[in-house]
């Protein structure tokens, strides 16, 4: 089982548009991270967003290359501030490969959370339009597969 962990694309600074939709950069960053997925044959049963509009027009542009055709899932345990640990581990849907879509510090932390058991101890550096694919392994522990960010789909 995948969980494909993405950071929203950039967004319009609060001041601009308060409700903060993808910026041209942060839409054109989400189109080649959504070409990357369709050429890497990257297919998900599910895809979990915030309900924040930019984390909204970041899965629906994923999910027209992953989940074609599937309902959008909103979620309100990852918003930015959240805990990872209330996310639902033992849900039905872990047993399906997944695309989430939020925000920092939540997405660091859930890494970290999954990874090492301690959502403090961050390993990795998202950036907005940042994807890191995790597998749940053999032994029933997490592992990073691979992470990409913008700069590398350039």
């Amino acid at each position: 089982m995948k969980l494909y962990l993405v950071q929203h694309g950039e967004a319009c600074a609060k001041e601009i548009n308060p409700d903060r939709p993808l910026t041209d950069q942060g839409k054109a960053d989400i189109e080649r991270l959504a070409a990357f997925f369709k050429q890497a044959g990257i297919q998900v049963e599910r895809v979990i967003h915030s309900g924040k509009l930019r984390a909204e027009q970041t899965a629906e542009r994923l999910a027209k290359v992953t989940a074609s055709g599937m309902e959008l899932e909103t979620s309100g345990l990852i918003n930015p501030n959240d805990n990872p640990k209330a996310f639902d581990w033992q849900s039905e849907s872990w047993n399906r490969d997944t695309l989430i879509v939020g925000h920092l510090p939540f997405m660091a932390k859930l890494v970290s959370h999954l990874i090492t058991e301690d959502e403090n101890r961050l390993i990795i550096a998202f950036q907005p339009g940042s994807a890191i694919c995790l597998e749940h392994n053999d032994d029933a522990h997490w592992q990073i597969n691979w992470m990409i960010r913008p700069e590398l789909l350039n």
